[in-house]
């Protein structure tokens, strides 16, 4: 393959690549059953598609190959306490609770669903609140009883939320 050629293929991948992590995302608001197995299937593609694709094109190219920042797909940690946040001043917890608990359903879902969820809806009330922040909520919440949760809350694609029974 020449340089066009790899370069085309590269950008294609890469677009593939991004569009495999928006999967990813919409797999974490499935069940746990099918979210467990198809996670294990999108796992297995993701690695092919670096092994077996993009790894010669990098081998024979390496200056087309991006920072591994780039291509990783996106895995979220949260260490901030919610004793550690500070609210703008025009935000209550009280509000932060509201918009959490109207998108929470009594089904188990990631905490990154969550986390997105929560901030897509903060941003159309105009609510200045980060991912971080809604994270650290989360585990207060869970911590006091108040909603569900199992996994390390601090790692967003390996731990759940719910509503409680």
């Amino acid at each position: 393959m020449n340089r066009e050629q790899a370069v085309r293929i590269n950008d294609h991948l890469l677009d593939a690549y991004r569009a495999l992590d928006q999967a990813r995302m919409a797999i974490a608001a499935l069940g746990k059953a099918e979210r467990i197995e198809l996670e294990d299937w999108l796992d297995e593609v993701v690695a092919a598609l670096e092994d077996e694709l993009l790894q010669p094109i990098y081998d024979q190219y390496p200056d087309l190959e991006p920072p591994k920042s780039d291509r990783e797909p996106l895995v979220y940690t949260c260490e901030l306490t919610w004793d550690e946040v500070r609210l703008p001043p025009s935000v209550t917890e009280q509000q932060v609770d509201e918009v959490i608990f109207s998108v929470m359903k009594p089904t188990w879902r990631k905490t990154a669903m969550m986390v997105t969820l929560v901030m897509d809806r903060c941003k159309e009330l105009g609510l200045p609140i980060e991912g971080e922040m809604i994270a650290a909520r989360l585990r207060l919440l869970s911590d006091s009883d108040r909603i569900e949760g199992i996994g390390d809350l601090r790692s967003w694609f390996h731990s759940e939320v719910r509503l409680k029974d």
